[in-house]
């Protein structure tokens, strides 16, 4: 039975998934801003993903919560110690929660005024299919680089899903793919050996990591059986 969700990535582009594939689980958008001369990373997703963060630094939890953009913004701060180096750093973990999806962004050597600050050069939107960001006005915001996506689909593996650039395409194999009617699909190597599947439709890029050690027949026609379109439509 065909499957269809749609998914809003940071930047404001829309994602449509659609195939013969269990796609109820939820996803991650990640975008790289520009904000004060600093290059910042925020990651939306459901409103578990900042006490899993938290929870992945050994941090003892959230510390303190205030009401930020019609929402909850939520502060941890702790330290964590480089294993090789065992030199520690001070991080800070914040969290905006709003009904159904939350923003997350891990800095370091920060105080929750620098966080309020880098919270205030962009404006949040949360949409029944996720969140987007917006510059704020004369923060000098600027994006950083489109929207990544990223769905876990079980039975095929991780997505990796962008909007087609020209530098995405650039990354593309240099031999031709396989033709099918959603695009063109390419498998390759990773430097570790494992395969893994490129599917290059008109409007996205498709990195499909497999679950397994080795991609089986059924992950391949999975794959190919796979429908992705991407309208943009950046506040930036």
């Amino acid at each position: 039975m065909t499957a269809q969700v749609t998914h809003l990535a940071l930047d404001g582009s829309r994602l449509d998934i659609e195939g013969d594939l269990d796609l109820s689980l939820p996803f991650t958008s990640v975008v790289d801003l520009g904000i004060g001369g600093g290059r910042h990373e925020f990651t939306a997703g459901a409103l578990g993903l900042g006490d899993e963060v938290v929870a992945a630094l050994g941090l003892s939890g959230f510390g303190e919560e205030l009401s930020y953009a019609g929402g909850t913004l939520r502060i941890a701060h702790g330290k964590v110690t480089d294993p090789r180096t065992r030199l520690a750093d001070a991080v800070t973990v914040a969290a905006w929660h709003g009904t159904r999806h939350s923003l997350v962004s891990s800095l370091y050597n920060v105080t929750t005024a620098d966080v309020l600050d880098l919270f205030s050069a962009v404006r949040i939107t949360e949409q029944d299919a996720g969140i987007t960001l917006a510059p704020a006005p004369d923060s000098g915001s600027t994006l950083l680089g489109g929207a990544l996506v990223l769905k876990e689909v079980p039975g095929l593996g991780l997505l990796e899903i962008a909007a087609r650039s020209r530098e995405a395409v650039r990354e593309l194999p240099d031999w031709g793919g396989l033709a099918l009617p959603s695009g063109e699909l390419f498998r390759d190597t990773l430097s570790n050996g494992r395969p893994y599947f490129v599917l290059a439709t008109p409007a996205a890029i498709v990195t499909v990591l497999p679950l397994g050690d080795r991609p089986t027949a059924d992950e391949a026609a999975r794959v190919s059986g796979l429908s992705v379109s991407v309208r943009s439509a950046r506040p930036w």
